[in-house]
């Protein structure tokens, strides 16, 4: 009787929790339009139909609860009802996340996950360029952001003023900060004021391009750099930043592997994955410029770039200027760091063999293998539902072609009548 009693209280207290996680959603209505310019809103434009947003709507609820004690304010509309705010915001697709800070809107392109989502609306929340006025805010800092940008010197002079616009700019996709050389202490390797620092794995990388005499060169110069090194060194790559990576124009070094539900990698994709990414690492220098490595567990995406079915695990490297592709002639199980290395200095040198592009055979050709793809993977998902979907356009576009088809034949049939019946009567 105890336990059941617990039992009971438990499951009445978690779903009053539950409950309160998603009340700190706010449902927005029509009337969001004379207000969404007063304060900072995260907000989520959804259909209920859409299973996309089905999805989204735990993940949603804790984004909610995460921001809480911010100044953001999230909620979400039902555009199925209120169809002017759609319009006013030119809604294309379902979910579409914005964030709103006065006249100034932003559209979320990356994963739908907490973190990410989270991330980027508190990116957005602040100035561009926080100011870090405590050394001890640093390791702060450096717990909570595993990336972030930080200019050491004053708010003056060409680079300032160069650093400040480009952290505009990309100010949704990454952190950027500003201090002094006393107040930075030993948190990063300062010899010259102004200077220039991307932090992440836990190492700091500077940028020499300041010393530039060319402004406009100079600029050009941080704006490449900022845009290259907002990524990790070895990020997973996923559907929702793989656009944002093709900005780089660098060409994309993918070890691609599987995943199951739980998102763990099997022991022998994770020592391909391991082993791929140990060439970054070791030869970061000699690549880095020219190549951005990642990992990638859906196959489904790579097969598509490739317009063929990979063996897992494999390698495939993007050029993310010219869409075309290559892939090592080595099978997996003969790859070692050495030839990969090799790999790369053939593209490098533009003698790797190369496949795929932008033209319009290619682009017809990939339409075509998404599409038997999709239809194979909902046949083996679903052979009855798939059975259902086919025959039924089948058997009506049969209706049409038999009625069609049989007006002639019965007209053929009666004139055939007709004149059998003239011949007797000509023998009679």
């Amino acid at each position: 009787m105890v336990s059941l009693t617990r039992i009971s209280f438990v499951t009445l207290l978690y779903a009053i929790l539950m409950h309160t996680a998603g009340s700190r959603v706010l449902e927005l209505s029509d009337r969001f339009l004379d207000i969404h310019k007063d304060g900072q809103w995260l907000v989520m434009m959804y259909a209920p139909w859409c299973a996309h947003c089905k999805r989204l709507e735990p993940i949603w609820s804790h984004v909610a609860q995460h921001l809480h004690a911010t100044s953001i304010r999230v909620g979400r509309v039902d555009c199925t009802r209120f169809t002017s705010v759609a319009s006013s915001f030119k809604i294309k697709g379902f979910p579409t996340i914005l964030f709103l800070k006065g006249d100034q809107e932003y559209v979320y392109h990356g994963d739908r996950t907490r973190d990410e989502i989270v991330k980027f609306a508190l990116r957005l929340s602040g100035p561009p360029v926080q100011e870090v006025t405590k050394p001890q805010s640093f390791d702060t800092i450096k717990r909570e952001r595993d990336l972030y940008f930080l200019y050491v010197g004053g708010r003056s002079g060409v680079l300032w003023e160069l650093y400040h616009k480009t952290a505009n700019t990309f100010q949704a996709h990454a952190f950027f900060y500003q201090s002094h050389p006393s107040v930075v202490n030993k948190h990063a390797p300062v010899e010259n004021v102004p200077a220039l620092f991307v932090y992440k794995e836990s190492s700091h990388y500077n940028f020499t391009g300041h010393n530039l005499s060319d402004i406009e060169k100079m600029n050009e110069t941080l704006y490449k750099w900022v845009n290259a090194e907002r990524f990790p060194t070895f990020p997973k790559v996923t559907r929702g930043n793989i656009n944002q990576l093709f900005l780089t124009n660098k060409n994309l070094v993918l070890a691609v592997v599987e995943e199951n539900q739980l998102e763990e990698v099997a022991p022998d994709m994770l020592e391909f994955k391991d082993m791929v990414e140990s060439v970054i690492k070791s030869k970061r220098e000699k690549y880095h410029d020219h190549f951005q490595f990642g990992w990638i567990a859906s196959p489904d995406l790579v097969n598509s770039i490739a317009m063929m079915v990979l063996p897992l695990p494999s390698l495939i490297v993007i050029n993310t200027t010219t869409n075309h592709h290559h892939i090592p002639e080595d099978e997996t199980e003969k790859l070692t760091p050495y030839v990969i290395e090799l790999f790369l200095e053939q593209i490098r040198n533009e003698s790797a063999p190369r496949f795929g592009g932008n033209t319009w055979l290619v682009r017809s050709y990939r339409t075509w293998f998404e599409l038997k793809s999709t239809l194979v993977s909902m046949w083996k998902g679903n052979p009855i539902l798939m059975t259902v979907l086919v025959g039924l356009p089948v058997g009506f576009l049969s209706l049409i072609c038999y009625g069609i088809c049989c007006p002639d034949i019965l007209d053929a049939n009666d004139e055939e009548d007709e004149n059998a019946g003239a011949s007797h009567m000509k023998n009679d």
